[in-house]
């Protein structure tokens, strides 16, 4: 499984090197650090109007159960059907009362009877229900069923191919915000099943009016359309994060968004940055230029939640809160970039934060400020060779304590977390003047949790926890004196 959002490891990956692992390793943050807690596809229960209406249905079923359900969507479909093509008085109340039926059956269960509608014929019918025209509450329902449907497998969510451009379509700003929030649910569902459904909707021209959903102070349609665009832009190609960036007034939304109450509205706003600095570096530089330094700053010195929360089934209800964690995967991404970013982050109120957040952390984001820390001390280059240094900064942050918490790292049971120990010692025996890097080293016990890597099982940190031992402390080390 491959590391998820990780910008640049602090010796092996930097420069453009860094910027192309970004790209893919967004690709997987979703799978990885988000999906496991917030679904990449969300199954709409709910919905986006002032519908109360929930199931209580138990998703435990029973074979009989099943067969029951699967007849009553088989019948639910034709009497759709013959809704649509009635043209008699109340007309258009049958057809919503057809459409909600049929909603509510692919709404009631954790594994709706998706396969069974498409069988049945519902696609067409229901883009049907889609045209212009139509009256609110038809297009909701129909739009509402094919988020559902866009919420199943692959091919289930493929079958919705000949819907996207009605749905695009109904996210600008003559629609309804209910109607244009379930579209653009639906086509989050879309975006949420992989590279080849982006493309697709973006070749079809949905980024610019989810972005433009994002604009106004609607809590839940901002939540809805910024949560759509973070699996539309999530990679591997930066063009879309740089597309989303330019739009116009996005940035200040942003910026507007993330100083908000709404802890809901903040977290998927959060993820919209987290992938921008991710894959963009024109979107990175536009960011730090804004003042997003600052509001992470704030968030990592007021914020109490360490971890994203499971969330329900809807984005209006998603409890994910916006966490350290997420604000130190936004610095790391920054700090991999340019040595002016590295700069702007080594010069700013968060870098005492950082220290501190590094001794005195939960594992989890003691490791990702490791990663801010460490690559701030590195500048990008070309190939895979050994980083140039930025000893200005690395003699800053060695002299103000960081050494230890590194060491700590080195020390763990996490691989990925030593690897990261490991190479920042690396970077203060070769970097620090005056070879102080060893005495350093040495005081803090750094010689130890070397060795404990002598016969360790993995060859990778083996290697180079042996080689610096044998580099730095061999048979010479300590003579002169």
């Amino acid at each position: 499984m491959e590391n998820s959002l990780r910008v640049a490891q602090v010796v092996k990956v930097v420069g453009n090197v860094a910027a192309q692992r970004r790209r893919q390793n967004a690709v997987t943050v979703g799978k990885e650090r988000r999906e496991s807690l917030v679904r990449a596809k969300r199954l709409c229960r709910v919905g986006t109007s002032a519908d109360g209406e929930v199931s209580s249905d138990s998703d435990m079923m029973v074979d009989e159960e099943q067969s029951i359900l699967e007849m009553q969507t088989s019948s639910a479909v034709e009497e759709l059907k013959s809704a649509v093509a009635y043209q008699g008085k109340g007309a258009m109340q049958k057809r919503v009362n057809a459409l909600r039926e049929l909603r509510r059956l692919l709404s009631r269960f954790e594994f709706p009877p998706i396969e069974t509608a498409l069988k049945a014929g519902a696609i067409p019918v229901l883009v049907q229900c889609l045209a212009f025209g139509s009256p609110d509450e038809q297009l909701l329902e129909a739009a509402w069923c094919l988020t559902n449907i866009a919420a199943g497998k692959q091919e289930e969510t493929k079958a919705l191919l000949p819907a996207l451009p009605l749905l695009i379509a109904h996210l600008g700003e003559k629609s309804s915000s209910p109607v244009a929030e379930q579209c653009a649910w639906a086509l989050g569902n879309v975006a949420g099943e992989g590279e080849e459904f982006r493309n697709v909707l973006l070749s079809q021209g949905a980024l610019p009016p989810l972005a433009r959903m994002m604009l106004p102070n609607k809590g839940s349609t901002v939540r809805t359309a910024a949560w759509a665009l973070s699996n539309l832009i999530k990679g591997p190609d930066p063009k879309p994060a740089t597309e989303l960036i330019k739009v116009d007034g996005l940035l200040d939304a942003i910026l507007r968004h993330l100083k908000r109450a709404d802890e809901e509205l903040t977290t998927e706003v959060a993820w919209v940055v987290v992938y921008l600095s991710a894959l963009s570096n024109v979107a990175t530089s536009l960011l730090v230029k804004s003042g997003v330094l600052q509001l992470l700053v704030e968030r990592l010195a007021t914020s109490n939640s360490l971890q994203l929360l499971i969330p329900l089934s809807s984005p209006d209800l998603s409890a994910a809160l916006l966490s350290r964690q997420e604000a130190a995967w936004v610095l790391s991404n920054i700090a991999a970039g340019s040595v002016e970013h590295k700069q702007l982050i080594h010069s700013s109120e968060a870098l005492a934060l950082l220290l501190h957040l590094l001794s005195t952390s939960p594992f989890d984001i003691k490791k990702e400020v490791a990663y801010v820390l460490g690559n701030l001390c590195v500048s990008p280059t070309k190939g895979e060779g050994k980083p140039k240094l930025i000893q200005e900064h690395l003699v800053s942050l060695v002299g103000r304590g960081c050494l230890s918490g590194f060491i700590d790292l080195v020390r763990s049971a996490d691989i990925e977390a030593a690897r990261l120990g490991l190479q920042f010692m690396e970077l203060v025996l070769r970097g620090m003047p005056n070879d102080e890097g060893t005495k350093l080293v040495e005081r803090e016990d750094g010689i130890d949790a070397m060795e404990r890597f002598q016969f360790h099982e993995n060859e990778d940190l083996r290697n180079m926890a042996n080689g610096l031992v044998d580099k730095y402390f061999g048979e010479d080390y300590g003579l002169d004196e």
